[in-house]
């Protein structure tokens, strides 16, 4: 089947074209954590710092963070996130529980992450409705945009 001219109009992939290049999410991670200056950066992430740079400037311009000098001579940035940019740290919770009950197979978690409460986080989707949690079988889509069903594009 060809690809669509004009695919399914999606958050997801809206998203996607914010935060889904190599690193993006890496670099949000670092900076939740409190690692916001470029070498610290470069360090924990791996990335190339032609690359990099590019993401940092790619997330600032897309208001998912804010840069700040912190030292003139050399000029040097720290980044810290912005509201937009803490919204996405439950996405970063959800994708870490994910990849260490899918992807680490025994092999130990890299981080725990601590709530206030003093327990281990582990993230779970609730409706904020009613407050159960959220599985697929309890769910249903309802596409709002013009001529798209949940199968895809309408006939013309």
């Amino acid at each position: 089947m060809a690809a669509t001219k004009d695919p399914r109009p999606c958050s997801i992939a809206d998203a996607l074209a914010v935060v889904g290049e190599k690193y993006s999410l890496l670099v949000l991670r670092e900076v939740c954590l409190g690692n916001g200056r470029f070498d610290q950066l470069v360090r924990n992430i791996g990335a190339p710092r032609d690359v990099l740079a590019t993401r940092l400037r790619r997330l600032v311009d897309a208001g998912l963070l804010t840069k700040r000098a912190y030292q003139e001579r050399p000029q040097r940035f720290e980044y810290r996130a912005t509201r937009a940019g803490l919204d996405l740290e439950p996405v970063l919770m959800s994708l870490m529980a994910w990849g260490d009950r899918h992807l680490r197979g025994g092999d130990g978690r890299p981080m725990v992450i601590e709530h206030s409460c003093g327990n281990e986080l582990l993230p779970v989707v609730t409706c904020a409705a009613c407050g159960t949690e959220v599985h697929h079988e309890d769910l249903t889509a309802h596409p709002q945009a013009p001529g798209w069903t949940v199968k895809g594009p309408t006939a013309a």
